[in-house]
């Protein structure tokens, strides 16, 4: 069975400007079986192009534009999709810009249809006129709902969540998220994967190392998500969350046996579980993650407010 593969970016395949181990190698095994993925991104200010060099740089080749799909290109095409004839005045950079001439949606400073939120500095003045526009009638929409995203190990940026919320404060009007884990975006991703594959996937798989956008949102378009630990979620908080990965691995590596063989381990065996043991061992039919949740200790609420 042909797997195609949704592939998120920071915290999978790089942090900050590292590549994490195993990654340049998992990439190598998708494009050398011809194996369909997608770089799927809530990062909205770089473009396609601006994905593909950076990955170049980092010493990861034969990748273009074509293998990304960034929440600004979710985000045009919602609108294109939603409102055709809409005018935006956005609160973004480069990538998000870009999007929006390439799909003919044009800016508009004084009374548009949407006040657009992406990644990026907005200055005062910008808010300013973003809420002036937003009062006279115009709708609230953010690329993403991050409030805040990792730039190295102990760094954090604010994120378009963030900017949205400080929109949604002043205006009492409130945003709507595309973006990871926003169905949309799972969707329309699902096609053009299958899309540029001709079709051939007969399943496809989030890989992402965040529970609340990649998993969760795989979780509810129907479709696998594998964790890895290599980014913002450590093993012992999954079992805090309803919803569970299919599957959790130490990192993208774990996955590069299967794709050159061709044959994917079975749901129960994560390789961040191997200790020898079958599956059948671990508790029969019971998710591996079932386990996290039992034996975690959980901090005391506090007694008042």
């Amino acid at each position: 069975m042909k797997t195609g593969y949704l592939i998120d970016m920071d915290g999978v395949i790089y942090r900050e400007n590292n590549l994490i181990k195993g990654a340049p190698e998992f990439v190598s095994a998708l494009l050398a079986t011809g194996t369909p993925f997608l770089f799927l991104t809530n990062n909205s200010a770089p473009t396609p192009e601006d994905l593909a060099v950076r990955l170049k740089h980092l010493g990861i080749g034969g990748i273009s534009a074509r293998h990304f799909y960034t929440s600004a290109l979710n985000t045009a095409d919602f609108l294109c999709e939603t409102d055709p004839t809409c005018t935006v005045f956005v609160l973004g950079e480069g990538g998000l810009l870009t999007a929006f001439h390439q799909r003919g949606i044009a800016n508009d400073g004084i009374r548009p249809s949407y006040v657009v939120v992406g990644e990026g500095t907005p200055t005062m003045e910008r808010l300013a006129k973003a809420h002036e526009c937003i009062e006279r009638g115009a709708r609230l929409l953010a690329t993403n709902p991050d409030n805040w995203c990792p730039v190295g190990p102990e760094k954090t940026r604010p994120g378009a969540g963030a900017t949205a919320a400080f929109l949604e404060a002043s205006t009492g009007r409130r945003a709507y998220f595309l973006g990871k884990p926003n169905g949309y975006m799972f969707h329309r991703a699902c096609r053009r994967l299958k899309e540029q594959a001709l079709g051939t996937p007969e399943s496809i798989v989030m890989i992402g190392d965040t529970m609340e956008t990649d998993i969760r949102g795989a979780v509810e378009a129907g479709i696998s998500g594998y964790l890895v630990l290599t980014g913002s979620t450590q093993l012992e908080l999954v079992g805090d969350y309803v919803y569970q990965p299919t599957r959790i691995l130490q990192s993208v590596a774990d996955l590069t046996p299967e794709i050159l063989t061709g044959t994917p381990s079975d749901r129960l065996d994560s390789p961040v579980f191997s200790r020898g043991e079958s599956p059948r061992d671990r508790g029969g039919n019971r998710h591996q993650t079932d386990v996290l949740s039992l034996y975690k200790p959980r901090p005391r609420p506090a007694m008042t407010k």
